[in-house]
Parts: structure tokens; sequence; C-alpha cells
């Protein structure tokens, strides 16, 4: 059987490629478990390795006999990058080099996916954004993104590494745990609706985000895994569909029957992007489709949210 590392495996994107992929490949999970999910357990079928991309000598041991290599692992904690952006760049920088050079070496991999990010286009200067938008991260994050997407490409031209790169916009689905401080504004609001406390709103709430499920985000790597011509290529990932955080919030407040909560406004937070959603014409080009809307989304979390209550008390 084809198979496959993810490394990150223990992660919100992690947990879901590693489950999906099992059906059909022999997966393996790399991960330190430094943002795993709680109370989440991986099917029997994975193999999970507990180790840090950091160290070559694991991934190296990580990587033998692999097929594809699907590098979800990363630190994503924007203001951590700010406070600590060596800790940053050791991770998502010399993580990424660890394995592109393992790959390099091992020499018959037939595809190495890199997870990049929306955060590498920083402000953007139009809207939607295609994949020919400037990059100008504004955080460390951003940049060490950006430099390991850069990597990638690199080692493509030089080496002939098959290499694909995503780069996602707002991730979410119902596998998100709102305590976890990685977690988006979709999760946050939802702990919020949990406490009965009103939605906060950082400024006046007309900036847009693509909000893309988790479900749409597996898919489009099921498809770059079996098609060679999206090799050397990268790709934006979201629906196209600009949902603004004043619509979230309502959507929430009515999908949850929570209305009576409704929102509160703080001053807006500096450094904060006005307006993001993704042009994604040219990973349709390929192939993808985004089935699930935001609304429908929702409803996905709301059903978990109900699922997870009945299990606690039965």
């Amino acid at each position: 059987m084809v198979k496959i590392l993810v490394t990150g495996g223990l992660g919100h994107l992690g947990t879901c490629l590693a489950e999906r992929l099992s059906r059909g490949y022999e997966v393996t999970v790399l991960d330190n478990c430094s943002n795993h999910l709680e109370n989440y357990k991986l099917s029997d079928a994975i193999r999970v390795l507990k180790g840090d991309i950091r160290d070559y000598d694991t991934v190296k041991k990580a990587l033998k006999n692999t097929d594809f290599i699907i590098h979800a692992a990363a630190q994503i904690d924007v203001e951590r990058s700010i406070r600590d952006p060596i800790f940053d760049a050791d991770n998502n920088i010399n993580g990424t080099l660890n394995l592109l050079e393992a790959a390099r070496k091992q020499n018959n991999i037939k595809r190495f996916i890199y997870f990049s990010s929306a955060a590498i286009y920083g402000m953007p200067t139009y809207t939607p954004i295609d994949e020919k938008h400037p990059t100008d991260p504004i955080s460390p994050y951003g940049l060490s993104k950006l430099t390991g997407e850069r990597y990638s490409l690199l080692y493509h031209k030089l080496y002939n590494l098959p290499v694909v790169c995503i780069r996602p916009f707002n991730i979410y689905s119902e596998r998100q745990n709102p305590d976890n401080p990685y977690s988006g504004v979709i999760s946050k609001f939802i702990k919020q609706i949990q406490l009965d406390q009103p939605l906060t709103i950082f400024g006046d709430g007309e900036q847009t985000r693509d909000f893309v499920h988790l479900r749409d985000v597996v898919s489009f790597v099921e498809l770059v895994l079996e098609n060679d011509y999206t090799i050397g290529d990268v790709f934006n990932i979201g629906t196209g569909k600009p949902t603004s955080i004043n619509q979230l919030a309502s959507l929430l407040l009515k999908v949850f029957k929570s209305e009576e909560l409704g929102v509160i406004y703080k001053r807006e937070r500096k450094g904060d992007i006005k307006h993001s959603v993704a042009n994604i014409e040219h990973a349709r080009r390929v192939g993808y489709d985004p089935k699930v809307s935001i609304e429908k989304g929702i409803e996905m979390m709301l059903k978990r949210k109900s699922m997870s209550s009945t299990e606690e008390n039965p």
C-alpha cells in the first residue's frame, strides 16, 4: 500500500487529513504533541510517531519508505511569533528544511505537499487575493511560512522534488477546540456562547474573512496527491466568498438560538487585516470545488456540540 507521512498529524488539520487518507493509504503521523486535539483518538490503522521536525534524525527515520509527505506541522500562533521570532523560525523554517532535505536525500518521494498560509500576503492591496498578489507578511509567522514555501519551491527547481504548496485561508471545523488559544474566531465565538457571554468583536465588525471548512481543504489535498499537473505550483484554498465578522456573529447567535446575548465592540486591534478573501480560480482549474458553505459548516458545528452534550449527559 502507498505510504503517507503527515506531520502535525495530531492537530486540527492533521487529524482530519490522517483519518480521511487512511481509507486508501498507509498513514503515519509525526507530531510533537504540543498542539494536539485533546480527547481525540486516531484510528488504530494510523501509525503515530511522537517526535519533533526540528530533529533531523527523527525526520529521517519517519520518512523511511514514505511515498508522500504532507507537511502540516507548524508553529501557528501569530502573537507568539512576535514575542519569540527565533522559536517561530526554528519550527517553521528549520523544521521544514529538515523535511525537505531528508526528502531530497531519500530521492523517491512522489509528492511533498507544503501547507503555507494566507498570512504570507500581509495587508492585501486588492481582493479577491490571487496567487500573484504581492507577498508582504506583517508578522514573523507570515514570514516564516513564506520562507518555508520558497524553500519548498526552490527544492523543486534545484532537485526536482515534486512539491505542491497550499495557501489555506481561514480553516474551521467542528473539530476545533474553543479552549485552544490557536483556535480561530468561530471557535472563540462558540466558546462565548457556551459561557452565555456576548460575542466580542474588535473594530466595527465589517472586516471580512474567507472561512473554508476543513473538509474542503482535505478534498484538495486528495486531488493533489493523484494529479501530477499540480507539481511545482501554488494554490489558494478558500471558498472565494467573503463573510464579515458581523455576519458571522449574527449567524452563530441565530443557529445556537442565543440572539439575546448580543455583541459588544472593542477597539480595533493594531495590525488587523480589514478584508481578506481568496481568488480560487487557479485551484478550480485543477478540479477544486468547495462544497461546505459557512451556513452548512456552522450547522455541522452545532450538531457536533449537541452530540457531545448528549454523550456527557446520557
